[in-house]
C-alpha cells in the first residue's frame, strides 16, 4: 500500500479558503490573522499532521522557560534548575514572563511559535486546549512546574508533596506541645495552596483539635502575612503557633509579631513553606517546609527533553517536601 501523501500548504489553504501566506503566518506564529481564521487553519494543520512532520528541520537549540516574573525567589530557583539541565545538554535557555495571572495568553504562544524552541517549561501556567493543540502540532513538548490548578491528564506536570508538607509543619508544632495552631492560606486558585491547608487541617483533626471554619489569607506576599498575622495575634485567645502558606507570609508574621511587642518563637512559633534563601537569613532563622524548587525545574526540563526524543512514560511526578527545623519554633511558653 502506498504511503499516504503529505498534504501541502496550498491544499490546506484551499480547504481553509485563505491565502497561502495566511497559512504560513499561522504555522510560524506571525501576527495579522484573525482569531477565527487562525483557529480554522490550526485545526486543519493538526488534523492533517502537516506541521508535526514538517517543522523539525527548522527547530532551534533552545528550551523556553515561561515564568510569572523575574523578581521572586521562587522564580530564581526555577531558572537555576532549567539553566543547569539545558547547559548540561548543550542547549540555550530563553525566558518569557506572564505576570501574576498563572495563565498563558495568545500573544505568548504566537511568540513561542516564532522562536521555535525544542521544548517549553512553564511555571504554574495553565494552557488552554487551543494552546496545547498548537504546541503539539509543532511537536513542541511542554511540562508544567507546580501547576496552578488540576491540569488535564495529558498535561505533563512536576509538583511537590504539598499536602504532606502541610501535615509535617503542623505535626512539628504539635510535637512541641502547641495546641492553639492557626494557619494562613495562599491564593485559593492555586492547587499547591489548597493542598497545604488541607494537610494542616488533616493533622489538626488527627490530633483531635478544632480546625477554624474559615482560614484567612489569599496572597503569598509578606504584606498578606503581616495583615493576617496582626489579626491572629491581636485576638484575645491568640494562637501560640502559625503555619504559613509560604516563607514570605511567614516573614510578614514576624513583622506583625514584632510590631505587637511579641517575640518569635517565645510568644509565637512560625513555620513557612518553600525554604527560599531568605528563610535561612531571617532572624530568627525560619523553620520551614523545603519544596525542592530547583530539583522540580531540573526534572521538568529533563522530562521535556525525553518527550522531545519520543519517550513514552509517566508524565506526572511529585517530589518530596521536607521539614527544615530552625529557630522560629519552640515549645509554647508556660
Amino acid at each position: 500500500m502506498p504511503a499516504p501523501t503529505r498534504p501541502t500548504l496550498e491544499a490546506i489553504a484551499r480547504e481553509a479558503s485563505v491565502s497561502l501566506s495566511t497559512v504560513s503566518k499561522v504555522l510560524n506564529g506571525r501576527p495579522g490573522v484573525s482569531a477565527d481564521t487562525r483557529r480554522r487553519v490550526e485545526e486543519l494543520l493538526h488534523d492533517s499532521g502537516y506541521a508535526r512532520r514538517g517543522v523539525d528541520a527548522e527547530r532551534g537549540e533552545t528550551v523556553e522557560l515561561v515564568i510569572e516574573n523575574l523578581g521572586s525567589e521562587w522564580s530564581v530557583e526555577v531558572i537555576r534548575g532549567v539553566e543547569r539541565v539545558t547547559r548540561e545538554n548543550g542547549l540555550a535557555m530563553t525566558l518569557s514572563t506572564i505576570g501574576d495571572y498563572h495563565a498563558v495568553g495568545d500573544e505568548l504562544i504566537t511568540g513561542v511559535l516564532r522562536r521555535k524552541p525544542i521544548a517549553i517549561v512553564l511555571q504554574f501556567s495553565n494552557l488552554t486546549a487551543d494552546h496545547r493543540r498548537q504546541l503539539r502540532t509543532r511537536n513542541i513538548p511542554f511540562v508544567v512546574v507546580d501547576p496552578a490548578g488540576d491540569p488535564p491528564a495529558d498535561v505533563p506536570a512536576i509538583g511537590a508533596t504539598n499536602w504532606a508538607g502541610g501535615v509535617a509543619a503542623t505535626r512539628h508544632l504539635l510535637a512541641l506541645g502547641h495546641r492553639r495552631i492557626a494557619a494562613i492560606a495562599g491564593p485559593a486558585d492555586l492547587m499547591c495552596s489548597r493542598a497545604r491547608i488541607a494537610g494542616y487541617q488533616s493533622a489538626m483533626q488527627e490530633a483531635g483539635l478544632p480546625v477554624p471554619s474559615e482560614i484567612g489569607g489569599g496572597g503569598f506576599s509578606r504584606a498578606e502575612g503581616e495583615r493576617e498575622g496582626r489579626r491572629l495575634l491581636a485576638s484575645p485567645d491568640r494562637p501560640t503557633a502559625i503555619v504559613c502558606g509560604n516563607d514570605m507570609q511567614a516573614l510578614g508574621v514576624y513583622d506583625a509579631a514584632f510590631a505587637l511587642g511579641l517575640d518569635v518563637p517565645r510568644d509565637v512559633s512560625v513555620v513557612g513553606f518553600d525554604d527560599a534563601p531568605s528563610a535561612a537569613w531571617a532572624r530568627p532563622p525560619l523553620t520551614t517546609i523545603r519544596q525542592p524548587l530547583q530539583e522540580m525545574a531540573e526534572e521538568a526540563t529533563r522530562l521535556a527533553l525525553r518527550l522531545r526524543a519520543g519517550a513514552v512514560e509517566n508524565t506526572r511526578l511529585e517530589l518530596a517536601t521536607a521539614l527544615i527545623e530552625r529557630g522560629s519554633t519552640a515549645a509554647p511558653a508556660a
